[in-house]
């Protein structure tokens, strides 16, 4: 429980962070979403229980500190579709997709479902002119949070070992 507490937190305090940082892309909606490291590591750790827990609870607390109910309806719905996707990937594909390929998985299905909720909520589907990019942008991103994902599972699996955790 302490340990799943904490993940939240981290996950908080780094969709914050990426909130202040000015985004390198054009799109509207792009992002970095680092904070889907934590999902990816909570996945790998615990399983798609706590994965979705810990997504769902960051998603709601950041949209009470820094968000709006708007935000929190895109973030949510990509956040819950793209663990359960990481979650499948990892369970039944691990052997086949590192933890980069299952970033990357996870990062096109946050794009596109938050397209779709776009599209849904403004009644419009010219929002898809924009897919195409962000799945360029969810490669590239899906690949340093995977990295990252991977650096921070080997570093953990470490420590837990060196400490008897």
């Amino acid at each position: 429980m302490s340990f799943l507490s904490l993940l939240v937190a981290f996950g908080i305090v780094i969709h914050i962070i990426e909130d202040m940082i000015p985004v390198p892309f054009l799109i509207p909606g792009a992002k970095l979403g680092l904070a889907n490291i934590i999902s990816l590591l909570t996945i790998v750790f615990y399983g798609l229980k706590e994965g979705l827990i810990v997504c769902v609870l960051r998603c709601i607390i950041v949209a009470f500190l820094a968000g709006s109910f708007s935000s929190l309806l895109y973030s949510m719905t990509g956040a819950i579709l793209s663990t359960i996707v990481m979650a499948f990937s990892y369970h039944y594909f691990k052997d086949t997709f590192s933890l980069v390929g299952i970033s990357i998985l996870g990062a096109v299905t946050h794009n596109f479902v938050q397209v779709t909720m776009a599209s849904i909520v403004l009644s419009t589907f010219g929002l898809y002119v924009y897919l195409p990019y962000l799945m360029v942008i969810g490669l590239c991103t899906g690949m340093f949070t995977g990295l990252t994902a991977n650096f921070v599972k080997q570093n953990l699996f470490t420590f837990f070992t060196k400490t008897n955790f």
